[in-house]
């Protein structure tokens, strides 16, 4: 899960949880918001932390130089 998708799944689960009034049979629309909301969450922390940890990694490295063309 990108940073993308995390956004995405913030936005519509603050839509459902905050935004809408009505109700479905079978599900709790708040419920469902709340959820979205958790799992974008955690979807952006382990992303900024995937990229962190590459451009760590990445730091120990010589920069890589070409010749002037």
């Amino acid at each position: 899960m990108y940073i993308g998708t995390s956004i995405f799944l913030i936005a519509i689960g603050a839509i459902l949880r905050w935004a809408v009034t009505g109700s479905v049979s079978g599900i709790d629309l708040q419920t469902a918001g709340l959820i979205l909301l958790i799992v974008g969450v955690l979807g952006l922390i382990i992303s900024i932390g995937m990229m962190t940890a590459w451009r760590d990694r990445d730091a120990g490295r010589a920069p890589r130089y070409r010749d002037p063309v």
